[in-house]
């Protein structure tokens, strides 16, 4: 019997990469000691099979085969689009 994959939710933070892409995925708990709600973040490398995801987009990633040394994650779907309209940069005169 084959166990569950674990699926996460996180946001593109580098596409630099052939294929790959940093995700990184935060979550928040209440600390045991002093009550208070701790947020914290971890950086996931994801298989992009397509290259589609750029930096900004929410994307699911799901638990796979380890694909490479640090790769063992792969992009399920992207969740929402980053508008990718950036400044244009005017000359100086």
């Amino acid at each position: 019997m084959q166990k569950r994959r674990q699926k996460k939710i996180g946001q593109v933070t580098s596409n630099k990469m052939q294929k790959t892409v940093v995700v990184t995925v935060e979550r928040q708990f209440l600390d045991p000691l002093y009550k208070k709600v701790v947020r914290r973040s971890k950086k996931f490398l994801a298989h992009d099979e397509k290259s589609e995801c750029r930096p900004g987009d929410w994307v699911w990633i799901e638990e796979t085969r380890p694909l490479s040394r640090r790769k063992r994650w792969r992009v399920v779907e992207v969740v929402s689009k980053t508008s990718s309209t950036a400044p244009v940069a005017e000359g100086i005169a």
